[in-house]
This record gives structure tokens, C-alpha cells and sequence, in this order.
């Protein structure tokens, strides 16, 4: 099962967090509700990174000094790997949605399998989570 944490709502503050690639760009510009919340959960210790999220924001870093900045944070997160299991789960996923007639991005079918397989609640703006986190996985 995915559990979600949507914009700034923040249900359970003691599970272990995969944070989606938009909430971290949010919390990167600083100011606002969302950035309050990944604070607090980074200074609890709770939010972990995979593979794809950190390649969505080191892809899109402008300047070598928001780079030391990114880097400082993202890199000294424990991190999740992808392991065969996690392809198939993936796999599985899309081709749900796919016969149920939706298309999500390859990204954020990775981050739920990833999140399902490791009993991570993910935090995201992105609605494509609601359609994965209602795929049943045998």
C-alpha cells in the first residue's frame, strides 16, 4: 500500500518519508508551508532519497554554488536503491494503470514502487500518486 502526504498535510510526523522531486524544488525556494514541513521531517531524521529524485533535481541545478547547496542536503540522506523486485513492481504498476486507461510518468511509478517496497509514505503536489497508491500489488 502507498501512503501519501499531499502540499503541507502531514498526517503521521514519525514514518520514514520518500519525497518527491516538486517538494523539494518547494522546499529549495524556501518560504513556505511545505518548506516548514520537510525541515522538520529532515531534522527528525525521516526522509530518505532514491535514484530518480536525485537525478530530477541535480539535472535541473543552474549554478555551482545552488549545486553545494543541493548536494549538502541531498547527499547525506540514507538512500533507497532499486533491486529487481522493485523493476517488477514497477512493471506491475504501469501496466494497471495502462489497462485502466491512464499513463503516468516513469518516474513516479518508480518512486511508488519504491516507496510500496520500503514502507515509505511519499511526500508529493502530484496527483499521480492517488492512481498508484490505489493499484493493488499481489
Amino acid at each position: 500500500m502507498l501512503n501519501l502526504i499531499e502540499g503541507n498535510f502531514l498526517k503521521n510526523k514519525h514514518q520514514y518519508v520518500l519525497v518527491d522531486t516538486n517538494i523539494w524544488i518547494e522546499f529549495f525556494k524556501k518560504n513556505s508551508p511545505i518548506s516548514d514541513n520537510l525541515e522538520l521531517l529532515i531534522t527528525k531524521d525521516l526522509v530518505k532519497i532514491c535514484g530518480v529524485v536525485l537525478f530530477e533535481i541535480l539535472q535541473g541545478i543552474k549554478s555551482d554554488a545552488e549545486k553545494l547547496k543541493v548536494q549538502e542536503i541531498l547527499l547525506n540522506l540514507p538512500y533507497i536503491e532499486m533491486n529487481a523486485n522493485t523493476w517488477q513492481k514497477s512493471a506491475y504498476i504501469s501496466s494497471s494503470l495502462k489497462h485502466n486507461g491512464y499513463t503516468i510518468p516513469f518516474s513516479d511509478i518508480l518512486i511508488g514502487a519504491l516507496a510500496i517496497e520500503n514502507d515509505l509514505t511519499v511526500f508529493t503536489l502530484d496527483k499521480h500518486f492517488k492512481l498508484i497508491s490505489r493499484v493493488k500489488i499481489l
